[in-house]
């Protein structure tokens, strides 16, 4: 009698588990409604690639162009293939992935060598358009010719001027925006012998010409065909004053030069038309300017001083907050965490409160109860103290402590709390019978077990201040304004702050470039911290 051995009753023979595995690959067959959703929605999404490329081509952007195209060529292959379902789920993540991190990263980058910024924002034609432009000067020589406002057919506004010599002889010109003055024939005057109408041009009411005074202010008449030429505007729709171009762009020779003066200014490769004494006309335009920006930031007193300052007070604020929460957090969680503590639901409801209250309206709220004049901490808590918490230099930064402690321990008050509750109380009874007191209990035992599951937390939560923009900008606003800084920073600002002013803020000039450089120190700063910290933590583990 001859006996087998058989496998296992459940496993199927090997031929059908690998068809069945080469199936599941394949994502089976599907139906006719699902093949017609398929290639619909392939077709939409081809269409908008097809559509980005054929912008960035307009634009001479060929290499993004030949990125999308691939990409496009990608998707298709993917998805018109029979098989290779988990590329199927990750295309789009990889996409997303480039378009929302990498290319974000990438241009930032690029940006911090360039000197991308308010007064370089544009190519150089459109610099040069700008200049010649906004480029104009009233001439002082020139009369002044008194005219009316008037409409054609079309409703259009025309200056209608009356030029006399110096014989007396009256000629009467009529011109829309942007276009010549050219002859007309006057059909009606005023008792001090302007022509007030014309044929094809009627008169506008003093009503009418006050409802459209900004249209009228704005008009530019010209006197010839050239676009660079003399001009009539008008600030009362009374006189028309001529202007005059304030430069002249030299094409061949790529030179700007001030009629007044004469200073002629070249293209330096800086970005800006610059004459041999230094001065520069605005706008300029962008260009690539390799490390300067990152130069600029260690040679410059004005950047540097500010620069080294806002870093150390950074760290400060970054390595206190978590510390000073983490203590607070872990004090509050061994006091709550006894059993023998009556009422601990309620107690550690009461702690996590700060913590659900949003924290920008927390900011808002803390930023009334410091107010020097009529806040409550003042007027009421301290007797009508008068402590300037933010508008000093240094109560600033301890007032931000302060609102960060009070927002961040009900955190680590939950973390440490769960910790300590997965601490085995056999582990803890067992050091009692071995004579160890509470704080050797705490030192020996629990932080030890505690540390290597709050550590990594610990290190996400430094770089969540390091980079705290929302509590500094709400709070204080980065105040108060440090003076002696050539760029817009503040006494209590940290990195983050400051990028976004140097960036963003409106007062004063935008430096995309700098603020773009200075991101970059960031990102290298947080990951090298966190980077050994992680290190550190492991070894923690390897340890316990």
């Amino acid at each position: 009698m001859s006996t087998e051995t058989k496998g296992p009753t459940w496993q199927l023979p090997k031929g059908k588990r690998r068809s069945e595995k080469t199936a599941l690959n394949d994502g089976g067959t599907p139906s006719l409604y699902g093949t017609i959703i398929k290639i619909v929605a392939l077709a939409i999404v081809t269409a908008a690639m097809v559509f980005a490329i054929m912008v960035l081509i307009g634009n001479e952007d060929y290499l993004f162009a030949g990125i999308v195209a691939l990409a496009t060529i990608l998707v298709n292959w993917v998805y018109l293939r029979r098989g290779n379902l988990p590329a199927k789920y990750m295309v789009p993540g990889l996409i997303f992935m480039a378009i929302f991190q990498v290319y974000v990263v990438g241009y930032s980058a690029y940006i911090a060598f360039t000197n991308y910024g308010t007064m370089h924002n544009s190519d150089k034609a459109d610099a040069i358009n700008a200049l010649l432009l906004n480029g104009q000067t009233r001439v002082p020589e020139a009369p002044v010719y008194p005219l009316s406002i008037v409409t054609g057919a079309d409703g259009e506004l025309n200056f209608l001027v009356t030029i006399t010599d110096e014989s007396g002889n009256q000629d009467v010109v009529v011109g829309a925006d942007g276009e010549v003055l050219s002859p007309a024939n006057p059909t009606d005057f005023n008792n001090l012998g302007v022509a007030t109408a014309a044929d094809g041009y009627d008169a506008l009411t003093f009503k009418e010409v006050v409802e459209r005074q900004e249209e009228v202010v704005r008009m530019r008449v010209y006197l010839t065909e050239d676009p660079d030429s003399y001009f009539l505007m008008t600030a009362d729709a009374s006189q028309a004053v001529t202007f005059g171009p304030r430069l002249d762009f030299d094409e061949v020779n790529d030179t700007m030069t001030r009629v007044e003066d004469g200073k002629v200014f070249y293209d330096t490769g800086e970005g800006a038309y610059t004459a041999q004494d230094g001065e520069q006309l605005a706008p300029g335009w962008r260009v690539v300017v390799g490390m300067d920006n990152f130069v600029r930031a260690v040679t410059d007193p004005g950047i540097r001083d500010p620069l080294v300052r806002v870093t150390i007070w950074t760290f400060t604020f970054a390595i206190l907050s978590v510390l000073t929460t983490f203590l607070l957090g872990l004090g509050l969680a061994l006091l709550f965490n006894d059993a023998k503590l009556r009422g601990q639901r309620w107690y550690r409801v009461a702690m996590i409160l700060p913590y659900a209250f949003p924290g920008f309206l927390s900011a808002f709220v803390w930023r009334a109860l410091y107010n020097q004049d009529y806040g409550f901490i003042n007027q009421v808590l301290l007797g009508g103290a008068d402590i300037p918490w933010l508008t000093d230099a240094t109560m600033v930064k301890i007032s931000i402590l302060l609102v960060n402690l009070w927002l961040g321990f009900p955190y680590m008050f939950l973390i440490t709390t769960g910790a300590l509750q997965s601490i085995p109380g056999e582990l803890m009874e067992s050091a009692k019978i071995d004579g160890a007191t509470p704080f050797q209990q705490l030192r020996l035992i629990k932080m030890p077990l505690l540390l290597v599951s709050v550590a990594p937390l610990l290190i996400t939560s430094f770089a969540f201040n390091f980079n705290n923009f929302s509590l500094i900008y709400l709070l204080s606003g980065g105040g108060p304004k440090d003076f002696d800084a050539s760029i817009n920073v503040g006494h209590s600002d940290i990195l983050i702050s400051m990028v976004y002013k140097i960036a963003f803020s409106t007062g004063e000039g935008r430096d995309f470039g700098l603020a773009s450089a200075f991101s970059i120190l960031i990102f290298f700063i947080v990951g090298t911290v966190s980077y050994i910290s992680f290190r550190r933590t492991k070894t923690l583990e390897d340890v316990n």
